[in-house]
């Protein structure tokens, strides 16, 4: 990777079609996310930033707090059983970018937001069946310990629901 300007920010207007190109490179470990569905999750998120390189966004994170109107039956499950948290919906690194540090340079961000923002917890969760072994070791590294499984899509798809209390 070469040393171009890496700078995160603010989710802007003008990065919609950007975040929704790399949503659509990474859907088989996602859901699904239209304009509509994006301008929907980017409203009700607290956290929304993306990874600059050179002024064009190559990595996004979402993120919700407890308590909102958000429909994922994942991030519902937390809402169940969590009192006060912060919900990792998506984090996408263009395929052309990964394996280079910059999902962590998001999740550092990320914590300090919730460090800042006095939340106790980031929660998320990944697939199991199939298995995403990349974000299982990516989240590990982080100190997130399973809370919990779900089985999603008519028995297709199961999940690791995933936690980690801020210290």
């Amino acid at each position: 990777m070469h040393s171009a300007s890496l700078r995160v920010r603010d989710i802007a207007d003008a990065d919609a079609a950007a975040i929704l190109a790399l949503n659509l490179e990474s859907e088989e470990v996602l859901s699904p996310m239209d304009a509509a569905r994006y301008a929907q999750l980017r409203a009700q998120a607290v956290y929304g930033r993306v990874l600059e390189e050179d002024g064009t966004a190559i990595a996004f994170l979402l993120a919700f707090r407890e308590g909102t109107a958000y429909d994922s039956p994942n991030y519902r499950w937390f809402d169940a059983t969590c009192d006060a948290f912060l919900y990792v919906d998506r984090i996408v690194v263009a395929a052309t970018h990964q394996g280079h540090g910059l999902g962590a340079l998001l999740y550092e961000d990320l914590f300090a937001f919730a460090r800042s923002s006095g939340v106790p917890r980031v929660t998320c969760e990944f697939d199991i069946e199939p298995p995403n072994e990349p974000s299982r070791r990516f989240h590990a590294r982080f100190g997130f310990r399973e809370v919990g499984t779900q089985v999603l899509g008519d028995g297709k798809k199961r999940v690791s629901l995933q936690s980690v209390e801020l210290g």
